[in-house]
């Protein structure tokens, strides 16, 4: 009596027999078929073919044939892999759902199965698999076998995830850079309210409405109002970061005499510049026209001169300069200053950065005047870029264009 196991080989040995062509015979001339008709050819495709795995399958899931591209990127000889149930290359969680037999029954009804998902190899690591199982039939339309085709795809679904992956990471970044917005933009107008305030009395105070103010109160109000204007500085620039950062920002562009910019700002730098005894150089006869947002073009340059009289030694020296060049107007503001690390050139214009601040520096700030200004100044077409040398001072300039068609989109 023949045993399950007999029964299973002499049904692998006879799928084999129909599914594979015949051993090589030499044939007589007179017998020998054409090359597209023989079955050596079919043979030597499938034996070519080193990208996809193609096997044959019995109608019960057991192995027949193995070519090399199957050996190649699941590890296993043909000695080792006929024979046994094409379930060996699934993970363990898909031979629990039964999703080998599923696809049998697939194919056999439909004529054709494709999924895509992890297999294994011969070592154990996986790989992203896409497959296909044909349902091959003979001429009475009996099932005879599976055609199973496997195709490596790990390196696609590895970039696919890697993509995912990215958008998740920049829509989170996205999301927290709107609620930080949001968050500087409320805060700003919360603490602008009480600010305007304290500088009201302030001013109530100082005109005598309140009763008679001596001199040391006086200079104490004047503190109070120093102190109440540089935290108004503080938080207009948070402000304006936040509406630069979640695009709310708006730009009035147009044809600017500079010299109206340039003499607006050293009206309101003068009284600074007094303070510290500094010698302040301005151009003469400028006659270029920017185009650009006069408000905004006025700030940074605000910026720009405020810092360099913050951080010139009393009795430096602050210069202004302008040129023309290929159609853009360079603004150049230099002092005699400390000096910037080159190393720090970069890291200067982040938000919240300010070199060489320490816990007992004079210098105080949120440290954004100089990123708000150079995202002005793209947003204008132009740039702001610095250049300094530690212990002889810096270089701010600011470029922007003079006319319209090369304001950048």
């Amino acid at each position: 009596m023949m045993s399950d196991a007999d029964h299973r080989s002499e049904e692998t040995e006879a799928g084999r027999d129909s599914l594979e062509p015949p051993a090589s015979v030499t044939p007589s001339p007179e017998e020998e078929e054409p090359l597209h008709e023989s079955p050596a050819l079919y043979r030597l495709l499938v034996e070519s073919v080193r990208d996809y795995a193609i096997f044959a399958l019995d109608p019960t899931g057991h192995i027949l044939t193995w070519n090399p591209g199957a050996q190649r990127f699941k590890g296993y000889t043909a000695e080792e892999v006929i024979g046994q149930h094409f379930s060996i290359f699934y993970p363990q969680s898909d031979i629990d759902n039964g999703k080998p037999p599923m696809e049998l029954r697939v194919a056999t009804a439909e004529g054709r199965f494709e999924d895509e998902g992890w297999r294994l190899r011969k070592d154990g690591t996986r790989f992203w698999a896409n497959v296909v199982i044909t349902a091959l039939r003979g001429a009475d339309g009996q099932l005879v076998g599976f055609a199973k085709v496997t195709r490596d795809l790990t390196e696609r679904r590895q970039s696919e995830l890697r993509a995912i992956e990215d958008a998740r990471r920049l829509a989170e970044a996205e999301a927290a850079n709107r609620a930080r917005a949001e968050f500087l933009a409320t805060m700003s107008h919360e603490l602008r309210t009480p600010l305007n305030a304290i500088g009201g009395y302030v001013d109530l105070i100082s005109l005598g409405i309140r009763g008679p103010v001596t001199d040391q109160q006086i200079d104490d109000l004047k503190r109070i109002r120093r102190s109440q204007q540089h935290l108004l500085g503080i938080i207009n620039d948070l402000l304006n970061f936040s509406r630069i950062e979640a695009g709310r920002l708006t730009y009035d562009l147009a044809y600017v005499p500079l010299r109206e910019i340039l003499t607006s700002v050293a009206d309101m730098v003068a009284p600074l510049a007094a303070a510290r005894e500094l010698n302040t150089i301005w151009p003469k006869d400028v006659r270029s026209t920017v185009y650009s947002d006069r408000a905004k073009t006025e700030q940074i340059l605000l910026n720009l001169l405020t810092n360099a009289i913050k951080f010139t030694e009393e009795g430096g020296t602050v210069t202004v300069s302008c040129r023309v060049r290929r159609g853009r107007v360079y603004i150049d503001v230099s002092d005699t200053g400390r000096g910037i690390p080159e190393d720090s050139f970069d890291s200067i214009f982040e938000p919240f950065v300010q070199v060489g601040r320490t816990h007992s520096s004079s210098h105080e700030g949120a440290g954004l005047g100089l990123a708000i200004s150079r995202d002005l100044a793209r947003a204008m077409g132009g740039e702001l870029t610095v250049s300094s040398e530690v212990g002889e001072g810096s270089t701010f300039t600011l470029e922007l264009p003079r006319e319209p068609a090369e304001v950048a989109d």
